[in-house]
């Protein structure tokens, strides 16, 4: 494809609830969306994960912004024949930005699909017409409006609940969840980095509440550590934020460090180092699933479409559109008895919404070309 132009959003949009982890309390996002028109006409969406502030990853989305407008949208427009499959090569020349770039990628992608009329899931691999859907719960104000909030969720049909922890609120708020659910429900815990070795001792009691796993407890860097505490406890170590490529994912397998791993496209760099992470966990029969970042209901169609696929299987975040947003910036995503449908038009299959993002605007939208 021959690039035309790019158009750079920059969106608020506020959250149902605040979402409150152990890097802090999020009541809005702060979305950049990446909107590219073809020499054919054809348009592509991509959306940008990144958080207003460096807190859980080194990008954040001024940041982002900065990097997409000058570096990575002049190389593609400069480019006579763009692809998805060619940009590893076109934009390797920046180092790192894996989320600036998974927006482009995403943009370019959609687009390319859109044209020859294939599906996400086609392209991606997809083996079913829906996922089962996960739900993440917030760091809450007490114990009693936490089991609250998981009952609603319960109620709705989600089929595994996630819970974010951090030292002085781990212990009980999950013993207090793990009895509102009962032994067979599926529950599972987030750290966001937020434990160091010296907490494994710690660590090893929640074993006895039967999770499905703890995710990320230690730092990013800390391959070793995460391998320590593998050997330590019962519970299943999954990796998050340490897993930025389908080489780290390999390495991390192979020393122990991990046997579950949580693949987000944004932190990875886009759509096709996702299914590259996929394949190598699926070759080693290692568990996986599609981790979620409070996507609008674009980012939203891609997730679950790259949940589709058939290593992928634990239910991911890939909640419906209600859990975070009043109203959604594409056609809204319905849980179904736990599942969401993988959509099957063209490139996304989700059609934005003009109208929402005029509104939700916080500037005038920065025309590159």
């Amino acid at each position: 494809m021959k690039i035309e132009r790019v158009t750079l959003h920059r969106l608020a949009m506020p959250l149902v609830r605040p979402f409150e982890t152990s890097f802090g309390i999020q009541t809005e996002r702060d979305v950049l969306l990446v909107h590219l028109v073809t020499s054919d006409g054809v348009e592509g969406w991509g959306e940008c994960v990144a958080g207003a502030d460096p807190v859980y990853s080194s990008e954040y989305v001024s940041g982002c912004e900065y990097v997409i407008e000058n570096y990575l949208v002049p190389a593609i427009l400069a480019g006579p024949d763009v692809s998805a499959e060619t940009l590893d090569a076109r934009l390797g020349f920046v180092v790192g930005n894996r989320m600036a770039k998974a927006a482009v990628e995403a943009a370019v992608l959609d687009a390319q699909l859109r044209a020859s009329g294939i599906s996400f899931g086609s392209y991606l691999g997809a083996v079913r017409d829906e996922v089962d859907c996960g739900v993440s719960v917030g760091i809450a104000p007490s114990i009693d409006e936490l089991l609250d909030e998981v009952s609603g969720y319960v109620s709705e049909g989600y089929r595994r609940i996630k819970l974010k922890i951090r030292p002085g609120w781990d212990l009980e708020p999950v013993g207090a969840v793990r009895a509102l659910l009962g032994d067979a429900a599926l529950l599972q815990v987030d750290a966001n980095t937020a434990y160091t070795r010296e907490d494994i001792d710690h660590l090893r009691e929640l074993d006895q509440f039967g999770l499905v796993l703890i995710e990320q407890p230690f730092v990013e860097d800390d391959i070793a550590g995460h391998a320590i505490l593998a050997a330590a406890i019962d519970t299943p170590v999954c990796l998050d934020e340490s897993i930025t490529s389908a080489d780290i994912a390999r390495d991390a397998i192979e020393r122990d460090a991990t046997s579950i791993i949580n693949v987000k496209p944004g932190r990875v760099g886009g759509y096709l180092e996702s299914v590259r992470i996929h394949d190598v966990c699926a070759e080693r029969d290692v568990a996986a699933w599609v981790g979620g970042m409070l996507e609008t209901g674009l980012g939203r169609a891609a997730n679950v479409a790259l949940a589709a696929l058939p290593g992928f299987t634990l239910p991911g975040d890939t909640s419906a559109s209600r859990r975070y947003y009043a109203e959604d910036l594409t056609e809204p995503f319905e849980l179904v008895d736990g599942r969401l449908r993988v959509p099957t038009g063209p490139g996304t299959g989700v059609a934005v919404r003009p109208e929402l993002v005029a509104s939700w605007a916080t500037r005038r939208p920065l025309l590159l070309h």
